[in-house]
């Protein structure tokens, strides 16, 4: 390991202490590809190496994958919750490591590292349940003596392609509901944070070795886009749920619906706040503070746009600045910052260059950006939250920037020309109303409201429970994942019908003369 000044016990208790051999890459994964270097924004320091996944790596995961569902898929659903269940207890285990190794690879808070874990337990809980509730339906038979239902099957493989701002949770996400589906699953975390996929493979490969179950039932690879393509080209996995910019999605949508497989795609956010005279401001403010510089405002529901009232458009201005005067940003493994840093030097001059294009468009700035330099900002990837005065229509405020850009719009008269505004760009992922009023929030959530997946009153944008299905409409792909009937995607459905008569009635009363 590289020195840092930082503790680094976590890495240790996660199995992860020599981890620069890059031959550490999960039980019964392991690569023989390049190395990929995973180096923390937080000081710059070496965490550690993984080889990336190589086309033969690729073919005997699929095979072990192959040959592990061919088991598990006939374990009944409950014992398949059970080994879900002790997977969330091997998570309570190791919450703090993992919530630690999630802050250091990816930057984000503490409080936010162990609460990303915390949802993965959360998951988990939810997933023990569902595994003795996945029904079908009883169907009444035009027919005589006939009995007709619906019921689920497991796919087989399922595999998930993450992004680097949730490392770890929506891969459990995806997994702890395909698991007691009964399907096996192949992960290709990040290239940003591989690490903590090595992380969460070694604490299933626990679980799985101590209930005897073949290792193939969590498998995962490592790489860039190419590695990526190995699985949304593959007709032996037939969903892939991706995670990610919506140019990907373009792309991974493409290519696996090519091929007649399903696609659960969960792309970009342009989410917004509409702010009414009535809201409650100190509601409001907290709400707007967090939505926008929560991770660094790397989340996909993280708010990019507040649209408020004229009459409330300087109070709220001048009270969002004064509260931005207040963030802390720094090493996000001292739970005093309340901010930590981009994930890597790509996301600062993309950060920068949103910033200049705003300027150019003519938006004004409240609260300046920039990039932050001194002591503990050494590596560059430690940026100011800002604030832009803007208009709907530009270009920049039309598209998904994964950074702490804040842009406040303005609207006049009644509320259907806020939700104009908050409806006006190309995603739909979530959305917020802050009000008092009972007719505000009921047209806001009616079918002329708003237009995204998610639509919140008098709360944020950013975070979702567990209980609720999570995904967005338009260029945000129409995926759904998590709570809710979402299981739904990781199975196929079937119609059964029995006749236990002594006839054979056709349809549309045909009949054959013998």
């Amino acid at each position: 390991m590289a020195e840092t000044a930082l503790n680094l016990d976590f890495l240790a208790e996660l199995g992860l202490k020599d981890i620069n051999d890059g031959t550490s890459t999960g039980v019964n994964n392991f690569s023989n590809g390049e190395l990929i270097e995973s180096y923390s924004p937080v000081d710059g320091q070496l965490i550690g190496k993984v080889k990336a996944t190589t086309k033969e790596d690729y073919e005997r995961v699929i095979k072990a994958a192959e040959e592990a569902y061919k088991d598990w898929r006939i374990v009944p659903s409950p014992k398949r919750g059970e080994i879900v269940r002790q997977f969330g207890e091997k998570l309570r285990k190791y919450k703090e490591p993992l919530g630690k190794l999630v802050s250091y690879e990816m930057g984000k808070s503490l409080q936010e590292g162990y609460g990303e874990v915390q949802e993965m337990i959360d998951i988990c809980d939810f997933a023990v349940g569902l595994s003795r509730q996945l029904n079908g339906s009883t169907l009444h038979s035009e027919r005589p003596l006939h009995r007709m239902y619906d019921q689920y099957h497991p796919l087989g493989i399922v595999g998930i392609i993450s992004a680097f701002n949730f490392p770890v949770a929506v891969w459990a996400w995806n997994t702890a509901l395909a698991w007691i589906c009964g399907d096996v699953c192949v992960w290709k975390p990040s290239e940003k944070a591989p690490i903590c996929g090595v992380a969460c493979q070694n604490i299933m490969a626990e679980v799985l070795r101590e209930n005897d179950l073949p290792e193939g039932i969590c498998g995962l690879i490592n790489g860039d886009y190419k590695v990526g393509e190995m699985m949304t080209k593959d007709h032996r996995v037939p969903l892939i749920s991706a995670t990610g910019s919506t140019r990907m999605g373009r792309i991974v949508g493409a290519t696996v619906a090519e091929r007649f497989g399903k696609s659960l795609l969960e792309l970009g956010g342009n989410n917004a706040i509409i702010i009414t005279p009535s809201a409650d401001l100190e509601m409001t403010i907290v709400g707007a503070l967090f939505g926008a510089v929560g991770t660094a405002g790397q989340r996909c529901t993280s708010t990019r746009r507040l649209i408020i009232h004229e009459s409330m458009y300087n109070t709220v201005k001048e009270k969002l600045a004064a509260a931005y005067g207040q963030i802390k940003i720094g090493n996000p493994l001292d739970e005093s910052n309340h901010m930590g840093p981009l994930i890597d030097k790509d996301a600062v001059t993309t950060y920068l260059a949103a910033i200049e294009s705003a300027k150019a468009e003519g938006g004004k700035v409240v609260v300046e950006g920039g990039v932050l330099e001194g002591e503990g900002y050494e590596t560059g990837c430690y940026v100011k939250p800002c604030i832009i005065e803007a208009e709907n229509s530009m270009n920049i405020v039309q598209s998904e920037t994964f950074a702490p850009i804040l842009y406040l719009l303005k609207y006049s008269g009644e509320l259907e020309n806020a939700i104009d505004q908050q409806n006006g760009v190309a995603q739909g992922l979530s959305s917020s109303i802050m009000t008092n009023s009972m007719r505000e929030s009921e047209l806001f959530l009616s079918h002329k409201g708003s237009d995204c997946g998610i639509a919140n009153v008098n709360i944020g944008t950013s975070g979702a429970e567990i209980g609720g299905a999570f995904g967005g409409e338009k260029e945000t792909g129409g995926g759904r994942e998590s709570g809710s009937d979402a299981w739904k995607i990781y199975m196929r459905r079937q119609t059964n019908t029995i006749n236990y008569s002594t006839e054979l009635p056709l349809a549309q009363g045909i009949k054959f003369e013998f």
